[in-house]
């Protein structure tokens, strides 16, 4: 491969990897509104489709990239992303709504596909550094996408947003065919064999396992939090609106801009002591969680950054690893790797939402200490300290 990841093509893998990513979560805010159209089922259905449906774009997708040009997948996505965005923002009905959700959730897969292609492009040397200017966009489009829709919403309506949104998507489109490189399908392998590639992967990288399971369990702290994060700012003693409850999430991109960092010490000194240094802070969120969260905002505050500062560092760092193992098949690899985060974070969001209902916040907080520690516990006991 002689193409590299010039300044262009990184601040296109950036924007995509940030702006597929936020079209999973813009209906997050906005469910009260719909609600109020189609019903209470439509808390439900809407979010639970968009999730499940990146999920299966993860698994079915993302593994076409190590087969097929990763630009002309990238630039299909985004057109057919913006033909569902329109369908949403069109919806009649709440089977028409939630069908075109999991579609985008399907086609916004096209973030997991930038930061691949990111890896397959960059230096060895430097690989670590510039996947996690590509991780910074998609971090940040997760954190802001709740922000923005939310205040569109509150001025235009819910279906407004969409209709955007659609506009966005094929804005990305053009950004992909202009600023990322041809690659030629260097692996012309059968879409049965590249599935049970995944497999062979799973069973034969150890270090991808253990990427895997400590980030897996870094993601399932993190949701526990985020998952009922409005539930304690909106009741007493704080009594926040919707609206201020995503706020936080702009605390939280603060977080993001720590993976360049992140990448560039895995660089140079391996993966190993930042996963454990990530999983030591997000346990340590937990503790300022515990000691402060029901009753100080100032805590919460600091929770958020504690935890969105070490569970991204150790993010880049698992992938920068992970993605040296085998150049052919980055791909996969991303499969293995987030199918495994979004199990476990299904996990912890399912976890930390009954700790709510049956202790209340401290029980969130015992839930996410938990998961934590067991991912500090998996980050120390690592015999594969660097980065491949």
């Amino acid at each position: 491969m002689t193409t590299t990841l010039d300044a262009k093509a990184r601040l296109g893998l950036t924007l995509i990897a940030g702006g597929a990513v936020a079209n999973i979560y813009y209906n997050q805010p906005l469910l009260g509104l719909i609600v109020a159209e189609f019903g209470d089922r439509a808390a439900l259905w809407v979010p639970t489709t968009a999730l499940v449906g990146y999920g299966l774009g993860i698994v079915g997708l993302v593994p076409l990239g190590d087969a097929l040009p990763r630009r002309a997948l990238i630039v299909g996505q985004c057109l057919g992303l913006a033909l569902a965005l329109l369908a949403v923002g069109l919806a009649p009905n709440l089977a028409s709504l939630a069908l075109a959700h999991l579609v985008v959730g399907v086609l916004a897969s096209a973030a997991q596909q930038a930061v691949p292609f990111a890896a397959e492009l960059a230096p060895d040397a430097s690989r670590g550094r510039l996947v996690g200017q590509v991780m910074t966009g998609l971090l940040t489009g997760i954190l802001l996408a709740r922000t923005a829709s939310g205040f569109l919403g509150a001025h235009l309506g819910w279906r407004p947003v969409f209709l955007v949104a659609s506009l966005l998507a094929l804005a990305m489109a053009g950004i992909a065919r202009a600023t990322l490189p041809h690659t030629p399908q260097t692996h012309p392998l059968r879409y049965r064999a590249l599935m049970l590639s995944i497999l062979h992967l799973a069973r034969s990288q150890p270090v991808l396992r253990t990427a895997s399971l400590s980030q897996a369990l870094l993601f399932a702290a993190f949701n526990a939090f985020w998952a009922t994060l409005a539930l304690l700012v909106e009741g007493p003693p704080f009594g926040l609106t919707a609206a201020g409850a995503g706020l936080f999430g702009v605390i939280g991109v603060c977080g993001a801009f720590v993976a360049p960092l992140s990448g560039r010490f895995t660089d140079r000194k391996g993966a190993k002591p930042v996963v454990l240094g990530g999983s030591l802070m997000v346990a340590l969120s937990f503790v300022v969680l515990w000691a402060g969260g029901a009753w100080s905002l100032v805590a919460v505050a600091l929770g958020v950054l504690l935890i969105d500062i070490g569970m991204n560092g150790a993010l880049i760092a698992n992938q920068t690893r992970a993605y040296a193992l085998v150049p052919g098949a980055r791909g996969r690899i991303n499969t293995v790797l987030f199918t495994t985060l979004f199990v476990f974070g299904a996990l912890g969001a399912y976890a930390g939402s009954q700790a709510f209902l049956l202790v209340g916040w401290p029980g969130v907080c015992a839930v996410g200490l938990v998961f934590s520690a067991l991912a500090v516990v998996v980050a120390a006991r690592d015999p594969h300290g660097r980065t491949s």
